[in-house]
């Protein structure tokens, strides 16, 4: 079997995982191109088209269990669009894009492993100007890494305690949604080329993703998945700062 072939079968599972805790998995998709050794020209757009496909199936799963809340999504969003278009539109040298993007992989390891479930009870609400702050500065790098923000939100929701694990999962898929969106036509204004296997790639993922976002919405409890994905992000992170 060729290299492809056991690519195609860890982005399937990549996508079912991510999914499942309401995230694209832009994160997961570009440590997985490391890993196969892409050309970093290539995985930035191509995580966001998979990004767009995949937490979009994600955020109309979770809004249909009644875990979105527009009012904590808005201000995120309203900052990050723009800067995230912005950071779409810098280009970093490939060895430093590595680095970088292995130092923001550890970021949800905080999520996965150090911050447990919060309660309704404990649940604070959002200051306006706080979340403008977190969503352009996400926006940012979500852009700049070619990632949705995903990851680097949804640690900071349970940080602050403006929302629990389920409603983070519906925040984060929209607005990592958006992000992907904006960071793309930002790539899309300098001018890139996918190659021939994207759509193949689109179809892997979305299958995965629609299998996972329904478990994650519906049936399954999270704490599983949630370990499972902070070990395979420790192991791609470490290859990136290493290689």
């Amino acid at each position: 079997m060729t290299p492809l072939f056991y690519f195609f079968i860890l982005l399937f599972i990549v996508a079912f995982l991510y999914s499942a805790v309401g995230h694209g998995g832009a994160s997961g998709y570009l440590a997985l191109m490391a890993l196969f050794s892409f050309d970093p020209n290539f995985m930035k757009p191509t995580a966001l088209i998979l990004n767009l496909f995949v937490s979009l199936l994600s955020f109309i799963l979770f809004y249909r269990e009644g875990y979105f809340k527009w009012k904590i999504f808005f201000p995120l969003a309203l900052a990050s669009i723009p800067f995230a278009y912005l950071g779409g539109t810098i280009e970093l040298d490939g060895a430093i894009y590595k680095k970088v993007l292995g130092i923001l992989l550890l970021i949800p390891i905080l999520r996965f492993f150090v911050y447990p479930n919060t309660h309704d009870i404990e649940l604070k609400n959002p200051h306006v100007g706080t979340s403008l702050f977190i969503g352009a500065s996400i926006g940012f790098l979500s852009g700049l890494i070619g990632i949705g923000g995903g990851i680097l939100l949804s640690p900071l929701l349970l940080l602050l305690k403006w929302t629990n694990q389920k409603q983070t999962a519906a925040i984060s898929a929209l607005f990592i949604f958006v992000n992907s969106a904006s960071g793309l036509v930002g790539q899309l204004a300098k001018g890139v080329a996918f190659e021939n296997d994207m759509f193949t790639f689109v179809g892997i993922a979305v299958l995965g993703g629609f299998i996972g976002a329904w478990f994650g919405a519906k049936k399954w409890n999270q704490a599983v998945l949630k370990y499972v994905l902070a070990s395979v992000l420790i192991l791609a992170s470490i290859k990136l700062l290493l290689t």
